[in-house]
């Protein structure tokens, strides 16, 4: 076998994969609406180079969660399962100077359907209430990202100089669509939205290339484009991430605020001696997450000051 009939992504197999095997065949494909059209015609996809400049200033989002024990609510007429979680939120204000932490704030959460959840006060931190759909641990687990969502969009408005700042939060767009120049980054692919001409696309793209924008609806709708950050790995989407932004903006607007993203994002790659997960996990996400998580605190330690509460 030739050097040429195989590549190594950079991705680290420690983690799940960066593009998963059912997101490359018809397993993977998905009924989400297109419209592909937004930038250039459909047949006429081709690699797009950035125009324009990056912003002055990029606001990076980002948010951890923590599961720190399984709990009981005890009512009437019988016990509910629910979950006492950490949460923590952070922005990072990345500018010509560099990259500083504008703010972190964690907060705690006792989660559960029982409609009279209690505050749980510790040796440590005080867990407030807070209500889930029903007793499910996928309902638990929705509520309890929904709690770090709005952490993270509290923390973005609070931070935000308007007119001036692209905001990028870590993960998809969905709940803050309606923030301005804001836009959703994810850096795993698990389902092909796009056709097969226009997945090849993707696969031809250059460092600090993109594509045209694209309009998806699934439950929602936003506009979306691929972009390859630098990367020296010859696998077909090594260094490939997704971006969202709000459906309602323009053609012209979408796509000034792609180009001005892309070129702010080549400079923010992660590098392999440094992370795992490079070039996608950006360095201010990477470094934001460590400090979210070392905020949370020992777990071992809540978890103990738990049981003592539950034992009064």
């Amino acid at each position: 076998m030739s050097v040429s009939e195989f590549s190594i992504d950079p991705w680290d197999p420690g983690y799940a994969a960066a593009m998963s095997v059912e997101a490359m065949t018809e397993r993977g494909s998905t009924s989400a609406e297109l419209e592909l059209g937004v930038e250039a015609a459909p047949e006429d996809w081709s690699p797009v180079t950035p125009r324009g400049g990056a912003p002055e200033t990029l606001l990076v989002a980002d948010g951890v969660r923590r599961i720190d024990a399984r709990v009981w609510v005890h009512g009437e007429p019988m016990p509910l399962p629910g979950i006492a979680a950490s949460y923590a939120a952070g922005i990072v204000r990345c500018g010509p100077d560099g990259a500083d932490l504008a703010e972190i704030e964690v907060r705690r959460s006792l989660i559960s359907a029982a409609p009279d959840t209690p505050e749980v006060k510790t040796r440590h931190a005080t867990f407030q209430p807070a209500q889930a759909t029903d007793s499910s641990m996928e309902s638990l687990s929705l509520a309890l990202q929904r709690q770090v969502t709005q952490l993270e969009l509290e923390l973005s408005v609070r931070h935000r100089r308007e007119g001036s700042d692209l905001l990028l939060v870590d993960g998809p767009l969905r709940g803050r669509t309606h923030l301005a120049d804001t836009v959703g980054y994810i850096k795993t692919h698990h389902i092909s939205y796009l056709p097969a001409p226009q997945s090849a696309v993707v696969g031809a793209l250059a460092s600090g290339q993109r594509t045209p924008v694209f309009l998806m609806g699934t439950s929602w709708r936003r506009h979306a484009w691929y972009l390859r950050l630098p990367v020296t790995s010859t696998a077909p989407w090594a260094g490939i991430a997704r971006c969202e932004a709000g459906a309602d903006l323009s053609s012209e607007q979408v796509v000034r605020l792609a180009d001005a993203i892309t070129l702010a994002l080549l400079p923010l790659a992660g590098v392999p001696y440094k992370d795992p997960r490079a070039p996608q996990n950006l360095v201010p996400i990477g470094g934001l997450e460590k400090l979210l998580r070392h905020y949370l605190g020992d777990p071992q330690l809540m978890y103990r000051a738990l049981r003592s509460a539950a034992r009064g």
